[in-house]
Formats: C-alpha cells, structure tokens, sequence
C-alpha cells in the first residue's frame, strides 16, 4: 500500500501547478506581443535578433530580481523564453563545429536558446564558409580556452574573411575519457581536438602513456569514431557520451579544474548590423604596425591617453617571412562611446594595418 500524500504537500502541489498555468498564460501573452513586433520588423526590413536588446532585457530583469530565484539563473531562462519567441517570426540557422555533442554546439544553445535551426560543420574553416556563404545566420567559433590560450585557427580566419563578432559567450569545459568498455585497459588510441588533448596533458601522461594521441576535427568526432572500435578512447563531454552511447571512463580528465572556452558569435555585416552600445561592451580588433623601434608602445599609447582599458593582447605572426606580425586587441567599450571613438581613430593613424572585428555586449555578474 502506498504511503498516504502530506494535505500540505498536496496543497503546495496544487498552487504550484496553478501558477504553472498562469506561467505558461503570460509566456503565450508574451509570444503573440513577439509575433506583433516581427511584423513590424518584416515591414521596416530591420532583423530578428537584436543582441544588445536581449542583453538589456536581462540585465532589468536582474536588476529587478527579489526574490529566492539565483539572479544567475535569469539569464539562461529568459534566453529560453526569448529563443522560443524569435522561432515564431523566422527560424534562426545557427552553424557550429560538430558533429552532435561537441562543446560548440553546447555554447550555440546556451547563446541562442535551444529553438534554433543547427548547422553542424566538421571544421572551423567551414563555419566560417558556411556563414559567409549565407547558409546560416550566425556561426560559433572558439577564441580562447583559459589553459591553452588563443585557438589560432580562428584568428587566422578572423583576418581573412568579411564576417564579424555580435557576441560572445564562455562555457566552462569538462573533459571526460569516454570508451565502449568501462575499462582504461586496452586503449591503443585517445582521439580529441589538439586543444583538448593539450588540456589533458598531464592525466593521459599519468594514465595512458602508452597510447597513442589522435588528434580529430572535434571533440564529439572522436566520440563517434570510438563508439566504433573498442581499441579507441575518446576526450569529450557527457553530452557526447549520451550522445554515442559511451562510458565516462575517467571523469573531468582536464589538467585545470576552472578550464573554461570562450567563443565568438559571427555573422555577415552585409546581413546584420553592427550592435549598438549596451552599456558594457567590448570591442575586437586586430592591427599590424611598421617594423620599427617604439612602433608596438605608440600604438598602446592611445588607449592610455583616451581612458580606455585593454582586456586581451594577443600577437600571430603576419607568415610574410619578414619576422612581422598582427595583433588581436580587445578594448572595453563601443565606437558609439566618444572616447572609444577617439582612442580608435587616433589608433587607426598609428597602424599599418587596421580592422575592427567586432563590438559586442559582453556579460557581466
């Protein structure tokens, strides 16, 4: 015989389920207010997704949080809401390094909501194709992993292609070992992107310094190729695990325990205009100076003189095979700032070569 319900419980229940239906009234009231502001949209020609827009909306709905729910809870949530309500005026095609299971596809859906269109690619070269292209709307592309530095493929590709960054998001990266078998022995091969295989350096030297160290063009296809042979391992998140029936052999294999990727949302600015100022912004660029005495400290000196801090500082080299190379700067603040505006034009004159990448809102807790 079953345990008789607590009638306070039950009480509980019900009041609960009935502010579920007036939850799911006021999401409805919300969608059709959606549908009426993509009509207007359609009919002024102006875009569906609005980054700096969906950044405010957030940062009042935090701002005016009292209650026991987590304020870092606001955002996933309403990013859900907003998600579901921008499917209904246009389906958002979003194209990501895959296969299914992959980190990337993981910041796409915690960027974008989960109602998008997803575009797997099987390279980074190929997002960016893919999104220049116009076969997808937005791409998402890694940047930064806090261990191993700058993904310099991205960069690189940065430099040479007309896309643009409206937004940015990190995730915080678990490595598993995932294998057919629950075992560690046997393992002739662990498959991974370069980068992960370098963010568990340490562990596999401890572990399986007799295997061999694969690379793939991402985590998640290591995952699919060794869901097909026993002898292979495969660095991943549980994501890809479930996702090709796999075993969590070894459990955040990753050398630093606060190992976070940080990627760019790209997008065509023939298709999508520049953001406007959010009120905490950042603004990425890359720029090449004279090679000559003092040329790297006068083109820092705008920025001092202007109040406006830099955030990263990264150099590639220019491959012009004379010991010349880009820089990948990112400034706090937006063009639409007038000391931004000044720091960048004064900047500009300093250069021998100039682009902005893209200025963006960034998050802030």
């Amino acid at each position: 015989m079953g345990e008789t319900p607590n009638p306070e419980l039950l009480a509980l229940r019900e009041r609960i389920d009935a502010v579920d239906r007036d939850l799911l009234a006021l999401l409805n009231r919300r969608a059709g207010l959606a549908l009426e502001v993509g009509e207007l949209k359609r009919r002024e020609g102006s875009v569906v997704f609005r980054p700096e827009r969906e950044a405010q909306v957030i940062d009042g709905l935090k701002a005016a949080n009292g209650g026991p729910l987590k304020s870092e809870s606001v955002a996933p949530i309403w990013r859900e809401i907003m998600s579901a309500c921008r499917a209904l005026e246009t389906p958002t095609r979003v194209a990501y390094l895959g296969p299914a299971g992959t980190f990337s596809e993981q910041a796409a859906l915690g960027y974008f909501g989960s109602s998008i269109v997803r575009v797997p690619c099987s390279s980074i070269d190929e997002v960016f194709r893919t999104t220049s292209a116009g076969a997808a709307d937005f791409g998402v592309v890694p940047v930064e992993n806090s261990t191993e530095g700058v993904v310099a493929r991205s960069l690189d590709l940065f430099l040479h292609t007309p896309l643009f960054i409206i937004g940015e998001t990190s995730l915080f990266v678990r490595h598993n070992l995932l294998r057919r078998d629950a075992a560690l022995d046997g393992i002739e091969a662990v498959l991974a992107h370069p980068q992960a295989l370098a963010q568990c350096h340490q562990w596999l030297a401890a572990h399986l310094s007799h295997a061999e160290r694969r690379p793939a063009s991402s985590n998640a296809e290591g995952a699919r190729l060794a869901a097909l042979d026993a002898r292979l391992a495969a660095i991943a998140s549980e994501r890809a695990a479930s996702e090709f029936g796999l075993h969590v052999v070894a459990p955040a294999i990753q050398d630093d325990p606060h190992n976070r990727t940080r990627f760019a949302i790209v997008t065509d600015p023939q298709r999508h205009p520049v953001p406007r100022a959010s009120g905490h912004d950042c603004t990425s660029l890359v720029v090449s100076v004279p090679n000559r005495p003092g040329a790297v400290h006068d083109m820092l000196v705008p920025l001092k003189e202007h109040g406006v801090s830099m955030s990263r500082f990264e150099s590639r080299p220019a491959r012009s095979g004379q010991w010349e190379y880009y820089f990948y700067i990112d400034v706090q603040g937006h063009p639409d700032e007038p000391r931004v505006a000044a720091a960048l034009h004064a900047l500009r004159a300093a250069c021998a070569f100039f682009k902005v990448l893209g200025s963006y809102p960034v998050d802030v807790h």
